[in-house]
């Protein structure tokens, strides 16, 4: 007999569990449709010649993954296989390749360094401070090495960064100094290190620095002949950045020098670029290749300019003013909106071709509604992909006066940049407000989405701070082209001009897809003497 109130349709049977809501649960969603019917609706309705609910052509609407990207991964492929004896020369070439070489120097140098910085933060706190670092001690340790790389003394330093305020209260006593010591270091360029068998620590086991220096003995080889390989093949990098090899003994040696500085980092840091010879400038989280670019930088013959260090105060600070002067004639960065335009006339193009077709297919059906609709769309899309690329050509145009502008005011914005790093470190205490840029502001979230172009009869004109671009870039040239007529002046007034100031830059010629194997650099005469050994050995002969 039931129970009053008992449904039996609620009864608990036996292995089977009933979710009530009441018993606090998470409610269990329900029945969803499958995605595949949503694309079948969007398909239909775009056959029948219907604009979809969201603009596919717009330029934020092409997958993550393009087409022209996977292709390029194909093709970005090696399939030469090399013979026996090519393979010995190439590994006997390579066996003291600077990225081995230098890995092997930063693991033997970098416990020994902290050790000493350890040892140096803990001489300088007060006795009451005097405990064990935590594990942000790395960072300080980082940090007192990117001020000896700019030539200051991590002992001074960290002392100063000490007395500078009370430590009573810090909870971690490495962070409060890294942060104090930062604010200093950090305008700092760093300075020439000069060769590795200079900069040889001390080693307290004698074995182990007698191969430390043979490790250095061997780098420094490996750059000179780094510079010699250069100038017997003039890759297009060297080309670019110190010119042709000169005839001159004289001038030859003192191009390989140059050459060598700039391979040794290539080489060092995987930098392959084939034309630009180092790159941008290192971060100031990895202090050493941040200072072997600098030292690279200044070996250019672009950066062949009066040392910042035997200036005085007053010309440095007239160097420095330059800056904003330097940056407020630059065209607006537009990269992104020009990647973004060029996708939306690459979808819309696609779309209108789409449309063509089905308007095609409806008319041999014989549904002229339906043909008529996707030939509206068909002429909409070619409306949208022809205000794309109307916009992609303003775009490009303020890109290439960008480019230009890099490279003509490159040497005079590095060279405000060094005059304040110099004077930082002439006048610590001194407040001196950081190097402000006058570039325009980059495009904002706003004005991007105004050139997202909606499938509609009438396609809107452009956006009015993309035809401000145009005026900008006639401002633009006539300010460049005035630059060009300024000529360097002798210092003898019987003698012309020394040339342009602000000579005009030639983008480089592009080479052929396919490229001859690259010449391989000349074994080291010590790697081949220990090959030599090895193949005597009577293991060898078995």
């Amino acid at each position: 007999m039931a129970v009053p109130g008992d449904d039996p349709r609620h009864r608990r049977q036996p292995g089977v569990r009933v979710h009530h809501p009441a018993e606090g649960g998470r409610p269990q969603p329900g029945t969803r449709a499958a995605p595949e019917l949503d694309r079948y609706e969007r398909i239909r309705r775009e056959r029948d010649g219907f604009l979809p609910a969201q603009p596919t052509a717009g330029p934020g609407s092409a997958d993550p993954r393009e087409p022209i990207a996977v292709l390029a991964d194909v093709l970005d492929r090696d399939g030469a296989a090399l013979s026996a004896s090519q393979t010995r020369r190439r590994n006997l070439a390579n066996a003291d390749h600077l990225g081995i070489l230098h890995a092997i120097w930063a693991a033997e140098t970098r416990g020994v360094r902290d050790d000493r910085y350890r040892e140096l933060v803990m001489a300088a706190l007060p006795p009451g401070h005097r405990q064990p670092l935590s594990h942000q001690a790395r960072w300080l340790f980082r940090t007192l090495h990117a001020a000896e790389l700019a030539g200051l003394d991590p002992a001074e330093v960290t002392r100063t960064a000490i007395a500078s305020r009370d430590l009573a209260g810090a909870r971690d006593i490495a962070s409060v100094l890294d942060a104090r010591i930062r604010q200093r270091v950090y305008p700092l360029l760093p300075q020439p290190q000069g060769p590795w068998t200079e900069r040889v620590p001390h080693l307290p086991d004698p074995d182990r620095r007698a191969y430390l220096a043979e490790i250095a003995a061997l780098m420094d080889d490996r750059k000179q002949r780094l510079g010699q390989h250069a100038a017997q093949t003039a890759p297009a990098w060297a080309i670019t950045a110190l010119g042709p090899v000169p005839d001159d003994a004289a001038a030859r040696q003192d191009w390989e020098r140059k050459a060598s500085q700039i391979a040794a980092y290539r080489e060092m840091y995987g930098y392959d670029h084939p034309d630009d010879p180092i790159g941008p400038e290192p971060t100031r989280d990895t202090p050493d290749q941040r200072a072997a670019w600098h030292e690279t930088f200044f070996t250019l013959s672009q950066a062949s300019a009066p040392d910042v260090r035997a200036m005085r105060d007053g010309r440095l600070w007239r160097i420095r003013d330059t800056y904003a002067a330097e940056t407020a004639w630059a065209p607006r960065h537009v990269g992104r909106e020009l990647r973004l335009v060029r996708l939306g006339a690459i979808n819309a193009d696609q779309s209108a071709i789409r449309a063509a077709a089905e308007a095609d297919a409806a008319h041999k059906a014989g549904d002229y509604a339906r043909a008529g609709r996707h030939q509206e769309l068909a002429a909409s899309y070619r409306a949208m992909a022809a205000c794309y690329r109307q916009q992609e050509t303003i775009f490009a145009q303020t890109m290439a006066d960008r480019l230009e502008w890099e490279h003509a005011t490159a040497h005079s914005r590095r060279l405000a940049i060094a005059a304040d790093a110099e004077l930082r470190r002439r006048h610590p205490d001194l407040r001196t407000k950081p190097l402000h840029s006058a570039e325009p502001v980059p495009v904002s979230d706003t004005d991007r989405e105004q050139l997202t172009l909606a499938s509609e009869p009438k396609i809107g004109e452009i956006a009015a701070w993309v035809l401000d671009l145009t005026v900008q870039h006639r401002e633009f040239r006539e300010k460049y082209e005035e630059r060009q007529g300024l000529m360097v002046p002798s210092e003898d007034p019987d003698w012309g001009d020394l040339g342009e100031a602000f000579p005009a830059w030639q983008e480089p010629s592009r080479d052929a897809i396919l490229q001859p194997p690259k010449p391989q650099i000349i074994p080291s005469s010590k790697i081949l003497q220990l090959a030599q050994e090895r193949d005597t050995e009577p293991e060898a002969a078995d």
